[in-house]
């Protein structure tokens, strides 16, 4: 019977010290525990200050004037797709025959074509947010590598 008691005094030593090990372990910690049992979502309704997004619209770069982007940069943003494969018909960059026939029609016919959409090539063609002036500068950077 001295053995058993010896080998329960001993389970239960391992026991209780495997506990204590246990309850010492980092991720058991008091904050981790916390952390862990914090809700996933917020609600918040209409007039709520929101902690962790911004309640304002963000200021544009630059003191509040948007920088208008290059004809480059919208080419290579919202048009190479289609003007760079012919895609739908659309005339390439660097065919000047494609582009000389649309001349033909004049300057403000292509701008008008580029910002009102023709054919298969809707208003603006992707750049849904480009301005008028933006669009003409990207058309002059298509004519411009297309001669």
């Amino acid at each position: 019977m001295t053995n058993f008691k010896n080998v329960l005094v001993f389970i239960a030593s391992f026991t209780i010290a495997g506990f204590a090990g246990v309850a010492t372990a980092k991720h058991m910690s008091d904050h981790n525990i916390e952390e862990r049992l914090k809700p996933v979502h917020s609600v918040y309704v209409e007039g709520d200050e929101v902690p962790q997004v911004a309640n304002a619209a963000p200021a544009a770069a630059g003191g509040g004037s948007s920088a208008a982007r290059s004809g480059e940069q919208i080419y290579n943003t919202n048009c190479m797709a289609c003007h760079t494969t012919g895609a739908a018909g659309a005339p390439k960059i660097g065919d000047a025959a494609d582009w000389n026939a649309r001349m033909e029609k004049g300057i403000d016919t292509v701008y008008s074509h580029a910002i009102d959409g023709f054919n298969a090539m809707p208003p603006k063609g992707t750049c849904a947010d480009c301005s008028d002036d933006e669009i003409k500068a990207t058309v002059d950077y298509i004519l411009e590598n297309s001669n």
